[in-house]
């Protein structure tokens, strides 16, 4: 058993112990940091990691009670180390990454500022982590939202990378969907992840204007509450002072494609847990791994190739516009234990109404920045063509310095 396990088992490390922890945000703290490289770029620096990276020393649980495969050791983790960074410890997460509220087998996590509310997950522990200035920045996963939703949720920048970016690796990150699963980093500001990304890339992130870009804001009628819906018209207004161009566009929902396909991988991932009798998994994530476990090699095959279709429909957006503007999130952070949000379309189960905004670019690959806005804990999502994330980053710079959010 790793140094620390039985301890994080009740939720206590020895550091852990003397240090309060209110919000539920850590899954596992050293006694003292894994220090960072003296003479690297990303010097004083610290950073928490989602307790789905492997980390050499230190537990992996997932949030969850139930046996978890070992993904081996994070070169990701390993590479922030070597560039100067410090890790400080492992931060829970919605069970295996499966959800978007924070809830764990051992409890889960509370909003930073607003008691009784939900942080966003499934990378609840790194947005709150962030969010209180425990550390500069956080290692988070995102499969269908899980950076962005807790980001805006918590008031804190999320970059999802382009799937397969070669500076933001996924080896030694306990999976959920090989097809959807990306990592990237949470902040305070775009400063820091852009430091981050600069630093792991090797090279600048460029100074982008704002003037003569176009932009195609995708905010569907009745899928957002009035305040979310008032937000993101406030930051296509400040994007049309700068001199861009927006105007609206259309997407469908993915989820028939989406959620075939990450249940039926997230199954494949667990399937020696799903053998026992009582594996350890909370109610709602059994049944959803069990019933990916179901489905037929044809309704997968189906989903994926509607994911195709999907993908050739964003490919066509991004080469009209060179940006995508989004909500984030359907309505500020909801109750805990709040299954469904009133939107203007009516009642919506609280997963349907924020996956479908967030789903469709992990499910096809493109890099998102999540920011806040200026209607507190509401963000908004940045989408760029793929292998634009250098741009998107330099874009998303250019627009946080508009917003005021004093």
């Amino acid at each position: 058993m790793p140094a620390g396990a039985s301890r994080y088992a009740a939720g206590v490390t020895d550091a852990t112990s003397a240090l309060p922890d209110p919000q539920r945000a850590w899954a596992f703290r050293p006694a003292s940091p894994l220090p960072g490289a003296p003479d690297g770029p990303l010097r004083g620096l610290t950073f928490s990691v989602k307790d789905l990276f492997g980390v050499a020393g230190w537990p992996l649980r997932a949030g969850t009670r139930a046996p978890v495969p070992d993904p081996g050791t994070s070169p990701l983790v390993a590479r922030l180390l070597a560039l100067g960074a410090s890790a400080v410890g492992k931060t829970h997460l919605h069970e295996i990454a499966l959800g978007i509220t924070g809830v764990n087998g051992f409890g889960g996590t509370e909003h930073p500022t607003l008691p009784g509310r939900v942080p966003g997950g499934s990378s609840s522990g790194a947005a709150v982590s962030v969010a209180l200035g425990q550390v500069d920045f956080a290692l988070g996963t995102d499969t269908g939202g899980s950076i962005r939703v807790p980001a805006a949720w918590c008031g804190v920048v999320g970059f999802k990378p382009t799937k397969g970016h070669p500076a933001w690796p996924t080896g030694g990150v306990l999976p959920l969907s090989v097809t959807c699963d990306h990592a990237g980093p949470l902040a305070r500001d775009v400063v820091t992840v852009t430091r981050v990304h600069e630093a792991l890339t090797g090279r600048a992130v460029p100074e982008v204007a704002l003037g003569g870009l176009r932009v195609g804001l995708w905010l569907p009628e009745g899928w957002v509450t009035a305040d979310v819906h008032a937000a993101l018209l406030d930051v296509a207004a400040s994007l049309t002072r700068e001199g861009a161009t927006v105007q609206p566009v259309d997407f469908p929902e993915v989820l028939d494609a989406y959620s075939p396909i990450v249940l039926s991988e997230a199954a494949q991932v667990h399937r020696d847990a799903l053998r026992l009798d009582d594996p350890g998994f909370l109610p709602f994530t059994l049944a959803s791994l069990r019933q990916g476990a179901a489905l037929t090699d044809e309704a997968v095959q189906a989903a994926h190739d509607r994911r195709a279709a999907y993908r050739t429909q964003l490919d066509d957006l991004l080469t009209r516009f060179d940006l995508i503007l989004a909500p984030a999130v359907p309505t500020p952070p909801p109750a805990q234990g709040q299954d469904e949000v009133l939107l203007p379309d009516g009642p919506t189960p609280l997963r349907r109404a924020v996956l479908r905004l967030t789903a469709p670019f992990s499910l096809l690959g493109a890099p998102v920045v999540a920011l806040p806005t200026r209607i507190p804990f509401v963000g908004a999502q940045l989408i760029a063509p793929h292998g634009q994330d250098d741009r998107l980053l330099g874009l998303a710079r250019a627009l946080d310095r508009t917003l005021d959010r004093a």
